[in-house]
């Protein structure tokens, strides 16, 4: 379950977030607690992330500076990387994460279709990992087809954007 409070400043996004997550035959039981900002081309600036399982808690911070390198400080430290040029972050369990691509390039009002880099965050481990997600849209709300590391389906958006709909993982209430 995720619910996320957002507000929205033109393409501009700041949202604070929270993912609670049953066990499972291949995760066990955690909850995440985000907090993101977006530059107001809509592209991820800044994440800020708090993993809890049962026996620990991991924060970690990711920042997009102006040469769009990626800042990624763990418990491990900090580390700079380009991610392929990724302008997105995108979080496993999370369709909120979904909507950002959706939103910045506008493919819930047009037809297109877009193969990009992202910094992809895997929970509960906060791995970090780059990898490509792929949206193909009508340009309506009939759907955007959408191709991650972890799905392969067709999403529904609102008028804005944002997911209304992710089979087998989330819907609005």
């Amino acid at each position: 379950m995720e619910s996320v409070r957002i507000q929205v400043s033109g393409k501009r996004i700041k949202a604070n977030g929270r993912i609670v997550a049953a066990a499972t035959a291949t995760n066990p039981a955690f909850g995440a607690y985000y907090d993101l900002q977006t530059d107001e081309t809509g592209a991820t600036k800044r994440l800020g992330m708090t993993v809890t399982l049962a026996e620990r808690e991991r924060v970690i911070s990711i920042a997009r500076d102006e040469e769009n390198m990626w800042l990624v400080t763990d418990h491990q430290g900090e580390h700079r990387a380009g991610y392929n040029g990724a302008l997105d972050c995108d979080v496993v369990f999370s369709p909120f994460f979904n909507a950002l691509p959706i939103r910045r390039l506008g493919l819930h009002e047009r037809p297109d279709s877009v193969t990009l880099p992202v910094v992809y965050v895997n929970l509960p481990d906060m791995s970090i990992t780059a990898d490509v997600v792929s949206y193909s849209s009508s340009g309506g709300l009939d759907g955007i087809k959408l191709r991650s590391p972890v799905a392969d389906t067709v999403v529904s958006v609102d008028e804005e954007g944002f997911i209304v709909d992710y089979p087998g993982l989330a819907e609005r209430i």
